[in-house]
């Protein structure tokens, strides 16, 4: 019965991680402790230097070889950077008068550094395969959207965390940034040549700890907000419009990308990679910035929007991809 379950999970596009991911928040809420700066266990710490190794790792399977052979598509890497830090803010920008209460300021708080962030890596490659799309430019512009957001998410959080609090030192966000997202990418892509096959021999395995050290970030992160009680004010209505519009903002996306590549001609491989690259965006990173960004009992709200989108995205880009893959088998 329970492996039933899980296939129709599984093709819904609920995998085993976003599983965990829920199990994370409700043990957090029945369990905070452990995860809070009073606990005798710095499991904060822990993760934060687990975010360190999952960046190394990731360095160290992106060769400079597949860099530089990906800059010759300028186009589409232009589209899908525009798209990720351009369009994506701005859409949130424009929707900020409909949050007019202060609880609802928060969650658009939360919107708006989700949209703030890079493009995702593994999903983007994964759903450009399944529909038969350009596979090396989607290995280029994920990897690279990963560097650029180092810097230009901070950016334009700097630009509405001052308007709001007045006080934002990007110098410092981006330092600590640049020390445990960028300085272990470019440790682990000079070590490439001598450490790269042994990185792709076991990515299974580094995607397990990953994985294991998402799982941590979030758990610790929504620990301190159910303990600081940040979720009191939120009614189970909230968060449905929440996951309606993350659903809203994913398709007004990727129709806009898919309207814009046919204004370009692109061909269909790139077109695939546009909006599937596009689209989505990182967990992993916004894990990582939300601790740097902002305080411990916050990062929890402010995880919640890019949590619900990451769900959401896979099970819509999933259901996307297996389509064009059947249109590309008949044609």
């Amino acid at each position: 019965m329970m492996n039933r379950v899980f296939e129709i999970a599984k093709k819904g596009g609920l995998d085993g991680f976003l599983l965990a991911l829920l199990s994370m928040i409700g043990l957090a809420y029945l369990w905070p402790f452990p995860g809070m700066k009073e606990s005798p266990v710095p499991l904060g710490q822990i993760s934060t230097y687990a975010v360190s190794v999952i960046f190394f790792f990731y360095g160290l399977r992106l060769s400079p070889e597949k860099l530089r052979a990906g800059l010759v598509n300028w186009k589409l890497h232009a589209i899908v950077h525009i798209s990720t830090f351009v369009l994506f803010p701005l859409l949130a920008l424009a929707c900020r008068p409909l949050f007019t209460t202060e609880e609802s300021q928060v969650i658009w708080m939360g919107i708006f550094f989700l949209t703030a962030l890079p493009s995702t890596v593994s999903s983007s490659v994964v759903m450009v395969s399944i529909a038969k799309g350009n596979i090396p430019a989607a290995i280029f512009n994920s990897s690279v959207s990963s560097l650029i957001g180092v810097f230009v998410t901070p950016l334009w959080m700097g630009l509405v965390l001052n308007t709001t609090n007045g006080h934002f030192d990007l110098g410092s966000v981006v330092g600590k940034l640049a020390l445990q997202v960028l300085l272990p990418v470019v440790a682990g892509m000079l070590l490439n040549k001598r450490w790269g096959h042994f990185a792709e021999k076991n990515k299974k395995y580094i995607r397990y700890f990953d994985q294991s050290s998402i799982l941590l970030i979030v758990y610790t992160s929504f620990c301190e907000s159910f303990g600081e009680h940040l979720f009191n004010g939120f009614a189970p209505k909230h968060i449905l419009f929440l996951g309606v519009g993350m659903l809203a903002m994913f398709f007004a996306i990727y129709w806009l990308l898919t309207f814009i590549c046919g204004l370009l001609g692109f061909n269909r491989e790139d077109k695939i990679t546009a909006v599937f690259c596009g689209s989505k965006k990182s967990l992993v990173q916004g894990a990582v910035m939300s601790k740097v960004l902002f305080s411990g009992a916050q990062a929890g709200v402010m995880l919640l929007p890019i949590m619900m989108y990451h769900a959401l995205q896979l099970i819509a880009a999933s259901i996307l991809a297996q389509r064009m893959a059947r249109q590309a088998e008949e044609t």
